[in-house]
């Protein structure tokens, strides 16, 4: 096919098969693909046509700004980022393929993002309680599997995985000898990480895969590690609901900050880690951050709730009534 006269998205797809030598994972690829193909449709609406007549003429700065815009009205700046991001790889991409002549992302605006800052679960004992609640029964479905539940919200509090992470684990990827398993867990751009978890994980994966086993049969070790009630591999979507039921029949859900449902518990983890006296180095190991700077954050947050503990001590009260609630220079 030639590139140059075929529609854009036609070269949506050939630029996710070259994307494949950088091994993203199957999540990766997903989210390039929704990011394009969701900023064509408004591409589309702007220009007129439907989405798959767009050609690469259609595409100058004025479009795409107006494209972006209608993109940007009900989503995240978060959200719209990324998507900037991944058109902005996409025409660098056939710029050095020599398709097209320039990249006309630089004179779309790019939305500012605030540093991201972490939202574990609220309340001292909700980790706790989430997970009573789900070993004491099962939560109202119309096929319960109180065996998963517990096992999906005990590994996503115990290894700060991403979502990602969770649904790409294979049976498999729990190793080692009883009483010291790992698990082998692909982060963001194809790195690996290797988990350690302890013997009360163990038991409730291994109750997991029991349960499994007597509702599908065979499991075997290249199968997805997490499934849903028909026995196959639980996707994004999925994972979310689960979770949400999950903080509902704990009667949490009001102590989950809006929008972050999973990754509260991977919040939660990491800022335990930290109140617990773990150093940023093993924070961003076990996270699988890349930086030092994103687990960072999770040591100032426990500073910042320090800080606020102390304050709220009743003593601070009567000093504030002698007048010492100011400082003096």
């Amino acid at each position: 096919m030639d590139v140059e006269q075929g529609s854009v998205v036609e070269a949506v797809e050939q630029y996710l098969v070259a994307r494949r030598a950088a091994k993203p994972s199957p999540h990766t690829v997903a989210a390039y693909r929704r990011d394009l193909l969701g900023v064509l449709a408004c591409v589309g609406r702007v220009r007129g046509v439907d989405p798959g007549a767009v050609v690469w003429s259609d595409l100058d700065a004025t479009v795409l700004r107006g494209a972006f815009a209608e993109f940007a009205a009900e989503r995240a700046a978060s959200s719209v980022l990324r998507a900037w991001s991944t058109w902005n790889g996409f025409f660098a991409f056939w710029v050095s393929e020599r398709v097209v002549a320039g990249n006309p992302m630089s004179a779309v605006p790019r939305p500012r993002v605030r540093p991201s800052v972490p939202k574990p679960l609220m309340g001292e004992d909700t980790p706790e309680r989430l997970l009573e609640a789900l070993a004491r029964g099962a939560r109202k479905a119309r096929d319960p599997w109180p065996e998963r539940d517990l096992a999906v919200l005990a590994l996503a509090l115990l290894t700060g995985m991403r979502s990602a992470e969770m649904l790409s684990l294979r049976v498999e990827s729990v190793g080692g000898r009883a009483g010291e398993r790992r698990i082998r867990v692909v982060g963001k751009g194809g790195g690996e990480r290797s988990l350690p978890i302890e013997v009360p994980l163990e038991v409730l994966l291994e109750a997991y895969l029991e349960s499994r086993r007597a509702r599908f049969g065979v499991v075997r070790g290249s199968d997805p590690l997490l499934v849903d009630n028909r026995g196959e591999g639980l996707r994004r979507g999925g994972l979310q609901y689960l979770v949400k039921q999950c903080y509902r029949h704990a009667g949490v859900h009001d102590r989950v900050a809006r929008g972050t449902l999973v990754h509260a518990l991977r919040h939660t983890f990491a800022t335990r880690l930290a109140e617990d006296g773990a150093s940023v180095t093993e924070i961003m190991r076990l996270l699988g951050h890349a930086s030092l700077s994103s687990s960072q954050a999770y040591i100032q947050v426990t500073d910042r709730a320090q800080r606020e503990a102390a304050g709220a001590n009743r003593t601070y009260g009567v000093l504030r009534r002698l007048g010492g609630g100011e400082v003096v220079g």
